[in-house]
């Protein structure tokens, strides 16, 4: 037998494309091909040194001592491919694929993660491609075959998942050159995670799912098992391989993070950037959203979440491309669902061992053996801990999560040692609970024998870890598992045992700090634990506490140099935040659930978090109803996000409720005077500029009185805008001057955003709208390189004016377009109808686009309450005089009423269709 190549090896695959097709149509010719094929092959990789190790079908595996010999290889072999005459067959297309790493050569055949890397390479590839991976790019650049190239196709997301791939095409005069995109996961929509390591086995299950999703009547599949199964990675894997079967694309929401039903749609909707809408529920957004997309929604963890089932199913009956793929514990009991019970790994019977040969070809084997080697180097499956493996896998009924605990430990343990320390907890945890499925008592016996594996100072730390969602920083640990100094070991050292038992998984967070993970299972069972031990309230008090404190950090920090920065962090802790409010909501710890939520609503506004920050202030103020300054913040908060989602009634009420607790109790004047200028803003958009003057007026004089300079530039600025739509221009300059000046002297970054847009709108109503895009320019740039949602809307609207007065409808068109996206993700019907305008300007070639456009907006408008200023007017009128004449009055009438009948998604969804062209196409 010829010896395969070992050390760094380059692997090179290949198939026919299309091959089912072709045996389909010919048979006999196929093979006669086929057979052409074979030998051709086998004679170019033999001719450059190389090993035929595995053939498939029409699929041939080869491995190589040197990289240059197996690219030869596949130069040599598509020019023979390319020129022999296949007759009746027709032309072969081949593919082929090359990886370099260090792989495991056991028994003729290879392992390792350079294999699954080049056969997802190949799936990428088309007939007569020749793809190459970064790896095997680095070891030939400099040393290819005469008259060969290597053309960049760039970094790609292969369908296996596990993280990025450069990867290059060869080229060479006599192969062709022009393929269509390569079949990866970023040729649609997905926001499927990077995973640490490579699915093994489970190709029967992966094709299965996939072939259940794509035949008709399968429209809700949820995968069933005990966790730990390997639910979520069976169903991520299924995902991308269905990726090119949706239009729309796939998108994964994580449902373990939250356990409140309520929480689901709001979660569903962040996955698919989809924001609330003001006055309606986020159900109706949602329906409108996927009304007419061909999409795939992964719901992970939906067992805890079950009363939201009927969601899933409104959502699948109104929306017919839409499906829908679950991983759960239980069923969601919902019209149209098909189960697919996940099943555990397969597994070797221990009394009757197979050959070591065949042994390792068994699923749960291959899992421990590739866990194992990964926390010990040298391992390897022997003759002699072959039975002892087995025996592990069986005992733990082939479970992913179990086998993954156990073979962690041959860091310190023999197979066999781990064997003998599984016997008795099992056995003990077997008869435990009868209300819990007989999977689930066997994880439980992993999970329990794991951590009986551990010192009492792990096991408690362990269990107060269970009071993080998302994961948790360093400083987090230390400060709320040994607030008290009384765990008995040290805070490092336990996290490093823990990871070691792969009871945590470390991740990196920006700024190379760790950050540390627990799967939700294994979280589950400390949460027990905790319970158990009898201080779950009081850790996740002070839980919440820390997390206040940061908040409260950050509040402070979000008006400086840092804000970037800690924006940054609070995104990282969103998860923390959210498991803290929900804590202090059910634990009737009201002002502590009010505090935070108070404190976190610039965060929310800087994120667009404008629906989920306005249902956690709703929710804490309705739990504490008395007068506080801790209220009037909260009310303050509530009412901006609602002044922000052109919800001014609410607005209006909070405001009013604040000044009412301000009379009983002492608040800071900064709070009184931001309820002011929420009045005023209120009276501004419904056209009440005397009493919008007055009320910032008294904010102005209020803040001066306080030394807050902050709230003084922005009252000077909202004083402006109103003495502007009055026509007194030179007392608007004098209030835009000295409130854009003291907002560049304040340095803060998301105050000057807002005066820069202020004033630059000014320009632009007096026609100078070069002046009015450079301000619009760099409050965008402001906005932008903090990574701010809130605001931004403001400014590309602006920028779409602007661009329409220079005459740029192109531009215009694209701003307007990006403007409009971004107010429908945070809700803001007011910028909307703005940027509606703005599309309605550039369509000037489609007469009843125009008319569509413009009724939606004004109906947006009075949805909202705004009075539209003359000099606004003005700047739509020019194209509303160019386009009305094409039509007849009553058809103009008719097609503005079409428009004005759309709602908000309606408006919007129609807004950004591709508009036609003059000529209709």
């Amino acid at each position: 037998m010829t010896q395969l190549p070992t050390g760094t090896v380059t692997f090179l695959f290949t198939d026919v494309e299309g091959s089912t097709r072709l045996w389909e149509r010919d048979p006999e010719a196929m093979s006669k091909a086929l057979s052409r094929h074979d030998d051709l092959l086998r004679n170019v990789v033999e001719a450059y040194g190389g090993v035929v190790f595995k053939t498939v079908g029409d699929a041939f595996c080869a491995a190589f001592s040197t990289a240059p010999e197996a690219v030869e290889t596949a130069l040599e072999a598509q020019k023979s491919l390319l020129s022999e005459a296949w007759e009746e067959a027709g032309p072969l297309r081949v593919r082929m694929a090359l990886c370099a790493g260090t792989a495991e050569e056991r028994g003729g055949d290879y392992f390792g993660a350079p294999l699954n890397r080049v056969a997802r390479l190949l799936s990428a590839g088309h007939g007569g491609q020749v793809l190459l991976s970064h790896s095997t790019h680095e070891l030939v650049r400099e040393k290819l075959p005469p008259g060969a190239g290597l053309r960049d196709l760039g970094v790609r997301r292969l369908k296996d998942l596990f993280g990025s791939e450069h990867v290059f095409q060869l080229t060479a005069p006599d192969l062709p050159s022009t393929f269509p995109p390569l079949e990866t996961l970023d040729a649609r929509l997905n926001n499927l995670p990077i995973q640490p390591t490579p699915l093994l086995g489970r190709e029967r299950e992966v094709a299965e799912i996939s072939d259940l999703l794509r035949s008709e009547g399968v429209r809700l599949l949820t995968l069933t098992g005990t966790g730990g199964t390997g639910k979520t990675r069976l169903a991520l894997q299924s995902a991308a391989e269905l990726i090119d079967e949706f239009e729309d694309g796939v998108f994964f929401v994580a449902l373990a993070p939250i356990s409140d039903p309520e929480l689901v749609a709001s979660t569903v909707a962040e996955a698919l950037s989809v924001s609330e809408t003001a006055g309606r529920a986020l159900e109706e957004d949602l329906r409108e959203f996927l009304s007419n997309k061909e999409l795939l929604i992964v719901l992970d963890n939906f067992e805890q979440v079950v009363d939201a089932a009927p969601l899933v199913g409104e959502l699948l009956s109104v929306c017919p491309g839409l499906e829908v793929l679950v991983t759960s514990r239980t069923l969601l009991r919902v019209y149209g669902e098909h189960e697919y019970g996940v099943r555990p790994l397969e597994l070797a019977d221990p009394r009757h061992l197979p050959p070591i040969e065949t042994l390792r070809q068994y699923e749960a084997i291959r899992l421990f053996t590739e866990r194992a080697h990964a926390a010990k180097a040298d391992f390897s499956l022997t003759n002699e801990n072959a039975p002892a493996v087995a025996e592990i896998c069986a005992r733990l009924d082939g479970l992913p999560l179990a086998i993954e605990l156990a073979a962690a430990r041959t860091k310190l343990l023999s197979p066999q040692a781990i064997c003998s320390r599984l016997s008795n907890p099992l056995k003990f945890l077997t008869g435990g609970a009868r209300d819990l499925p007989e999977r689930q008592r066997t994880l439980r016996g992993a999970i329990a024998w794991s951590h009986a594996l551990l010192s009492a100072g792990e096991q408690a730390l362990f269990a107060r870890l269970s009071v993080f969602a998302g994961g948790c920083a360093l400083e987090a640990v230390e400060a709320i598992c040994d607030a008290e100094a009384d765990l008995p070991v040290d805070v490092l050292e336990g996290l490093s045992s823990l990871l070691d038992k792969s009871l945590l998984r470390q991740e990196e967070e920006a700024g190379g700090e760790p950050r540390f993970v627990m799967l939700e299972t294994l979280r589950e069972y400390a949460r027990e634990r905790l319970e158990v031990r009898g201080n779950a309230e009081e850790t996740s008090r002070l839980h919440a506490e820390y997390f206040l404190a940061l908040a409260e950090q950050g509040e402070s920090k979000l008006r400086q140099p840092d804000e970037a920065t800690w924006l940054e962090r609070l995104d990282v802790e969103h998860d923390n935040m959210r498991a803290a409010l929900s804590w202090t909501l059910e634990s009737e710890e009201a002002e502590l659930g009010l505090r935070l939520a108070g404190t976190l609503w610039r965060f929310w506004y800087a994120r667009g978090y404008y629906g989920e920050g306005r249902r956690w202030l709703e929710e804490a103020l309705a739990k504490d109803g008395r007068a506080s300054a801790v209220r009037a913040k909260a009310l303050e908060a509530v009412g901006w996000l609602a002044d922000d989602q052109g919800d001014i009634d609410r607005a209006v009420a909070a405001a009013e409720e604040g000044l009412r607790v301000s009379a009983r109790v002492e608040i800071e004047s900064r709070v009184t005077a931001s309820f002011l200028r929420m009045l005023g803003s209120a009276a501004y958009v419904r056209g009440d500029h005397d009493q919008a003057a007055q009320l910032y007026e008294e904010s102005l004089t209020l803040s001066r009185e306080a030394g807050d300079e902050r709230s003084v530039a922005s009252s000077l600025l909202r004083l402006g805008n109103v003495s502007s739509d009055r026509g007194d221009h030179g007392e608007a300059n004098e209030f835009y001057e000295e409130g854009l000046a003291l907002s560049r002297k304040l340095d803060d970054k998301a105050l000057l955003a807002s005066a820069l847009i202020s004033v630059g709108a000014e320009f632009l109503l007096q026609g100078d709208h070069e002046r009015g895009a450079m301000l619009n320019e760099e409050a965008a740039g402001l906005y932008r390189e903090r990574g701010n949602r809130g605001g931004l809307q403001y400014a590309l609207d602006n920028l779409g004016w602007a661009a329409l007065m220079r005459g740029d409808q192109q531009q215009a068109e694209v701003l307007h377009r990006e403007s409009l996206a971004l107010s429908r993700q945070l809700g803001d019907k007011l910028v909307a109808a703005e940027a509606l305008d703005g599309l309605a300007c550039s369509a000037s070639g489609d007469a009843e686009r125009v008319a569509r456009l413009f009724g939606a907006a004004e109906a947006l408008r009075e949805a909202v309450g705004y009075r539209q200023e003359p000099r606004e007017h003005a700047l739509r009128e020019p194209y509303l005089a160019a386009v009305r004449p094409r039509l007849t009055e009553a058809r103009w009438d008719a097609v503005w009423a079409e428009g004005r009948g759309l709602g908000f998604e309606e408006a919007i969804a129609y807004a950004l269709e591709k508009p036609r062209t003059a000529d209709g196409l």
